[in-house]
């Protein structure tokens, strides 16, 4: 079954830092439509990716003594690794590094120069750094930036400009006559009543007081601005070329089908994006869907309000498809959601735990206890089985209708109200009861039956959504997943099929516990990564000659053999081999070493220190160790060197 193309992005993340879970929110809200359009019969292409110039990224790069390059490789795997922790299907990963991309966006600048949609100019007006975004007058708040909030700083420089205003009633008209482009609703009414209606300004369009971006191949001194480059990657990646040799994914997928971005650049997506396209001559997406924020507390998560969450702890603390299920299910359509650990443990107690992974638990186990595992070879229907049978073919074409509008949180619903009917089901049916009494034992195999294909369809409904738990749910019903053509018959599990192992899916977490280990968790996270105590201050003492120093004698010696000093807590006994002589020498490193720790290394000794008697034994030269930090002695070794060099 093919229903054509159907290609998704996400905004590509800027490689300023690791990103957070509000980030990686999209990321996980655009997997589960690429995977459910997957499943629904359509040639899925799913692009993500990295915006990674800009002013901000090139001071971050310096103030951590690297290349911008280095930079954003750094960042740019982080930003993958998240991505693939958290099981994303993506089949593109852009980098506006890339070199075929800044060559084709150096071509899409002249392309527009050429043409008269771009001219030289002056800029001078206000401009947010952490945003890299220009402002007039009016467009401030309370002096400051009207996006972040953060001050803003008086730029003039000479720049080029994009003749935004040339199409704006085109994109005023498109949006009349297309209401489905800007979604949700109120978002469009934003765009329209807020930029467009007030006019639009030309649009500066490159810089020249940094160097980290896409130079203007005929203006060197100046790098293509973050629109046009950041952007254009929804088309460079798939082949796009303005001189018109595009590549074989751009003339299969474009236009693209959503744009998935979050609210705070939907700005830039549906004014400026749009606006370039027509320049281009190029189709616009079809859709451009802003989804709402992932709060923390009160607020958006910020590393300045110190409420940020990573999805890499989450993962490690609930699971990957706990923070999947919470991430998709508890964010509404249009408006922000909230996160907490105490939410996170009342979602898997209540959902994952009670409702799917009981259910799935206790019907593998029921099989399991009553027929052995093998299933199906016996009828006795009721009219009971019919409301749920009902419901299990009726739940994917509710599930498709809410996706078809990206209304996920809506889709997920729809599949749990049906596991919900089935674990009503096992209430009304009995099965234990039926288990006790041999002449039911056609009607309790036909009941289990029920349960196991309404499992089925459940579990097929939420591989997008969480796929690992998808899979183990198949591994226990010992079955292969279909395609959307096995949601449309209910009965596919064939007489005599032997299911699996029961095997816990989500095991209920007791609230107190779970808290006291998350608590604890971070505040490791934390210890691990604080600054190493400073040292204490060294004494100084007196200067020593050349002469002094001289009469030390510093020599390699090998570690024989080791032994803890009887009644003795601090010392150990070494037998040392110097290379002309052996010799015995205690040293007070108890605490620290193990003699196993320090047997066949070479130490570095003083070697003409005066004998000294020490608990009955004699010790003839001292091992020389540091001291690194409070409590915490380190011997120095010398393996590279020969035993009984003499070093000076």
């Amino acid at each position: 079954m093919n229903k054509g193309k159907y290609f998704i992005t996400t905004a590509i993340a800027y490689t300023s830092g690791k990103p957070h879970i509000g980030n990686t929110y999209e990321i996980v809200l655009a997997d589960a439509i690429a995977r459910f359009k997957r499943l629904n019969g359509y040639d899925v292409l799913f692009q993500t990716g990295t915006d990674e110039h800009g002013q901000k990224i090139q001071l971050k790069a310096e103030e951590k003594g690297v290349t911008p390059q280095a930079f954003v490789d750094d960042i740019a795997g982080q930003v993958k690794t998240i991505w693939d922790t958290m099981n994303t299907s993506y089949d593109i990963f852009a980098r506006t590094t890339d070199k075929r991309h800044e060559e084709v966006v150096q071509k899409i600048f002249k392309k527009l120069y050429d043409q008269g949609d771009i001219y030289k100019g002056k800029y001078e007006g206000w401009y947010c750094v952490p945003d890299e975004a220009f402002y007039t007058d009016a467009q401030l708040v309370d002096g400051k930036c009207p996006d972040c909030g953060r001050e803003v700083i008086r730029a003039s420089e000479e720049a080029y400009f994009f003749r935004m205003s040339k199409y704006q009633d085109r994109l005023m008209q498109y949006i009349e006559d297309h209401p489905e482009f800007i979604q949700p609703e109120a978002r469009k009414n934003e765009m329209v009543n807020n930029f467009l209606k007030p006019g639009l300004q030309d649009l500066c369009v490159s810089r020249s007081s940094f160097s980290w971006g896409v130079p203007i191949e005929f203006d060197p001194k100046h790098v293509i601005y973050v629109w046009i480059d950041a952007l254009s990657n929804y088309i460079t990646f798939p082949g796009y070329d303005p001189d018109g040799n595009h590549g074989e994914l751009y003339k299969k997928y474009w236009p693209a089908d959503v744009h998935l971005i979050g609210k705070d650049i939907l700005r830039f997506h549906t004014i400026y994006w749009p606006i370039l396209l027509m320049a281009l001559d190029l189709p616009l997406p079809k859709q451009v869907f802003g989804h709402p924020w992932l709060l923390v507390g009160d607020g958006k998560m910020s590393k300045s309000k110190g409420n940020v969450l990573y999805a890499d702890d989450l993962v490690e603390l609930y699971g990957l498809d706990a923070i999947r299920y919470y991430l998709l299910h508890d964010i509404p359509f249009a408006s922000d959601g909230v996160l907490s650990h105490e939410l996170l443990i009342e979602r898997i107690n209540s959902d994952l735990a009670n409702i799917l992974g009981n259910l799935v638990n206790r019907t593998i186990s029921m099989t399991q206890k009553y027929f052995g595992g093998t299933i199906g070879n016996f009828r006795e229907t009721a009219p009971v089985d019919d409301e749920l049978i009902a419901l299990a073919l009726e739940t994917p074409k509710k599930v498709e209708a809410k996706m078809d509008e990206l209304k996920v949180a809506d889709a997920i619903s729809e599949i749990f109200t049906l596991l919900r009917r089935a674990n009503k089901y096992i209430d009304e049916t009995t099965p234990w009861v039926l288990g006790k009494d041999e002449s039911r034992k056609a009607r309790l195999d036909t009941v289990l039956y029920n349960l196991l294909e309404t499992i089925r369809i459940a579990a097929t409904l939420l591989f997008p959504f969480l796929p690992q738990t998808a899979e183990k749910i198949f591994s226990q019903l010992n079955l292969q997943m279909g395609g959307w053509e096995s949601l449309e018959r209910f009965g596919l599990i064939p007489a005599g099929h032997t299911v699996g192992t029961p095997e816990i899916l989500f095991a209920r977490l007791d609230a107190q516990k779970k808290l006291a280990e998350v608590e604890a968790f971070y505040q490791a996270k934390e210890a691990a990564a604080a600054p190493a105590p400073a040292l204490p201050p060294v004494p100084q003492l007196p200067q020593i000659a050349i002469d002094d120093f001289a009469k030390v004698q510093l020599r390699v010696a090998h570690v024989v053999h080791c032994e803890p000093v009887p009644k003795s807590k601090k010392l150990l006994r070494f037998e040392l081999d110097l290379g002309d002589h052996k010799r015995q020498v205690l040293s007070g490193i108890a605490k620290w070493y193990k003699p196993e720790d320090l047997i066949g290394h070479n130490v570095i000794i003083v070697a003409n220190l005066k004998p000294a008697k020490l608990m009955g034994l004699e010790s003839n030269g001292m091992i020389l160790s540091a001291e690194c930090g409070e409590d915490d002695v380190r011997v120095i070794f010398a393996d590279h060197c020969e035993k009984g060099a003499v070093l000076g």
